[in-house]
């Protein structure tokens, strides 16, 4: 039995993600959007492999597969490998190339999806059609899933599979998507692996306010525009406290080590300021947050509305849900009123676990000049809801990338891109992980 994936599965990566991102499944939101046709292209692929795929549907067009490949010791928990097959909106004259050409040019892979998350979808393809032709079992099971509606509120997706069809997820325990084993270039020389071990929760939040409608001309101490703008201003402006998770304490400590930094925990401040480039990996989840994005109020300049409305994208760490309904208690006042909007939990997962200890094995062999560190994600995935289903989940995307590639940037960005080799690479890696995981 071979112990390496095989070349045909390094050209079907590219091959996949060139012609899934071809197929456009734009996600506006709302409702609109429609997966089936890269669902189908996608079971089409496991089917040849002789895997059993299943397509399911909460709503016509947002289709969702499931499948699993049974592993060599049954009394061993289950794996979830998940992707979602949406993508957000792109506009044609705003990119270099068609964003859904697909377009392969100078060993990069243009498009959207291109690294959200297409890619990720075709390295599962490219691994378990390997598997098949080489005869491998990983030891766990292996539950393959590809999502609808990620980007948007995953009740046609990830939500609807949990809650509709756990029984397809039975003896899952663990599972691993979106976003890291990236490498990320600290402009010294250092390559740094971060792989996620946690996510803040989704808190997307619609305040009103509701004052006295009159004329524009008039005296009026209970205008809602008023009242929207004072609430707003205060939560913009708001200073949110320092709350260390143990994920992300475990990456101050392992980046701190890595650069021989003797600054302790107590001046997080300080040690930040001596990591330079790597800070980005931590310092957006050292605390909740709470950004206004939308403003609507009003129909006429000379009009005072009798109702103002705004959202805000609220994101608040494992444990600080309630200092976070607390603090916007507070911001908004008396005068506005505020409900989530969408609301989804915030995850944690075990830095010290077999499963970590896994991934990071498989990268440091195929990137040994890497550093692995763990990271906790700002924003969120589909690990969400599956973790409704006791799964406990892992952010594992690998690509090597090179220096001044912006990954980040890539996750809805314009130019959205990846390089031929960083699918090999994430290949040979998912390849290696899931078959001692």
């Amino acid at each position: 039995m071979a112990e390496r994936v095989d070349e045909q599965a390094l050209d079907e990566v590219v091959t996949y993600t060139s012609d899934l991102i071809r197929i456009d499944t734009t996600n506006r939101g709302g409702g609109d959007c429609r997966e089936r046709p890269a669902a189908e292209y996608a079971a089409a692929r496991l089917a040849d492999a002789g895997i059993e795929p299943v397509l399911l549907e909460r709503t016509q067009g947002r289709t969702n597969v499931v499948a699993r490949i049974e592993g060599t010791d049954p009394s061993a928990g289950a794996l979830l490998l998940h992707g979602h097959l949406d993508v957000v909106p792109a506009a044609a004259a705003d990119w270099s190339v068609h964003p859904f050409s697909g377009e392969i040019r100078d060993g990069v892979v243009w498009g959207r999806g291109a690294v959200d998350m297409k890619n990720m979808d075709a390295m599962i393809l490219a691994v378990v059609r390997g598997w098949a032709r080489q005869g491998v079992r990983p030891r766990r099971d292996i539950v393959i899933a590809f999502t609808a509606d990620e980007e948007a509120s995953a009740e046609d997706g990830s939500g609807f599979l949990a809650d509709e069809h756990p029984e397809l997820f039975e003896g899952c325990t663990e599972g691993v998507s979106e976003a890291g084993a990236f490498t990320f270039h600290d402009g010294s020389g250092r390559q740094i692996y971060p792989i996620a071990a946690g996510e803040r929760g989704t808190a997307w939040l619609k305040l009103t306010a509701r004052g006295r409608a009159g004329h524009g001309s008039m005296v009026n101490r209970d205008n809602a525009v008023t009242h929207l703008a004072g609430a707003i201003a205060r939560i913009g402006a708001h200073e949110w406290p320092l709350r260390l998770t143990p994920t992300v304490r475990a990456a101050l400590t392992e980046l701190a080590a890595l650069y021989g930094i003797e600054t302790g925990l107590n001046d997080v401040d300080a040690l930040l300021d001596k990591l330079g480039p790597a800070a980005k990996l931590v310092e957006a989840t050292l605390r909740n947050s709470a950004n206004p994005t939308m403003l609507d109020a009003g129909y006429k300049i000379n009009v005072i509305p009798g109702e103002a409305v705004a959202h805000v994208d609220g994101r608040y760490m494992p444990g600080g849900e309630e200092e976070f309904r607390s603090t916007l208690d507070r911001l908004t006042g008396p005068d506005v009123d505020w409900e989530f909007h969408h609301r989804e939990v915030a995850l944690e997962s075990p830095v010290a676990s077999p499963t970590f200890a896994g991934m990071r094995a498989a990268v440091e062999e195929f990137a040994p000049e890497g550093h692995v560190v763990p990271f906790c994600m700002s924003g969120g995935t589909d690990a969400k809801q599956f973790s409704r289903l006791g799964i406990t989940g892992y952010g594992f995307t690998p690509l090597k990338l090179p220096d001044g590639y912006d990954y980040a940037a890539m996750f809805h960005g314009v130019d959205e891109r990846v390089p031929v080799e960083a699918l090999h690479f994430g290949v040979r890696v998912l390849d290696r992980f899931l078959r001692t995981a």
